[in-house]
């Protein structure tokens, strides 16, 4: 028998990494196949890689952000990648610069039709925020686990600002428990 939980799809990980030095962008963007660097833009060159898919973002002072990826262990192995390939080109990059987990975005569903109008009532104003006239989501920020919670009216569910993927997992029980004990559910 399958559970909510099994309705949840990490769509998106955010994970930050040090080079531990400055970096000539100019350089970098030309020495790195198909790295794209338009200061003008953004101030940061684009290095995408196709497996797995993910983008990295690296900066002057030697930060990368990697987004895209679909998995926590897709983050790693897209870092590795792009350190080797830095590496490759010259540049000194510690063995195993530390990678955090910035953000989890995932998506899951109730399975069921949700009366915003009712749960916004129901949560009262303290965590919630909820103007149709502006957005069609419910915004439901959580304390534990420190997530934000995005309802729609279709029943579906956005979970962000985790780091672990647990997390999206003890958020879905606690608003399938709250909308529960407010008879919200069936």
């Amino acid at each position: 028998m399958s559970t909510l939980a099994d309705t949840i799809h990490i769509e998106n990980v955010v994970a930050s990494s040090d080079l531990g030095q400055e970096l000539a962008l100019d350089q970098l963007s030309t020495d790195l196949p198909g790295a794209e660097y338009n200061p003008e833009d953004f101030p940061g060159v684009v290095y995408r890689l196709q497996e797995p898919k993910s983008a990295t973002l690296i900066f002057r002072s030697g930060k990368v952000v990697c987004t895209g990826a679909k998995s926590v262990d897709d983050v790693h192995e897209a870092l590795g990648i792009v350190f080797g390939d830095i590496r490759e080109l010259g540049i000194d990059v510690t063995s195993n610069p530390p990678i955090e987990v910035q953000n989890i975005v995932s998506s899951a569903s109730l399975e069921q039709s949700l009366n915003l109008n009712a749960i916004a009532i129901g949560l009262g104003l303290e965590q919630i925020e909820y103007e149709p006239e502006q957005f069609p989501g419910l915004v439901y920020r959580l304390d534990d686990p420190d997530v934000v919670v995005l309802l729609f009216g279709s029943g579906k569910l956005v979970i962000t600002g985790g780091q672990n993927p647990d997390e999206a997992e003890q958020a879905l029980a606690h608003v399938q428990d709250r909308l529960t004990e407010l008879g919200l559910l069936d």
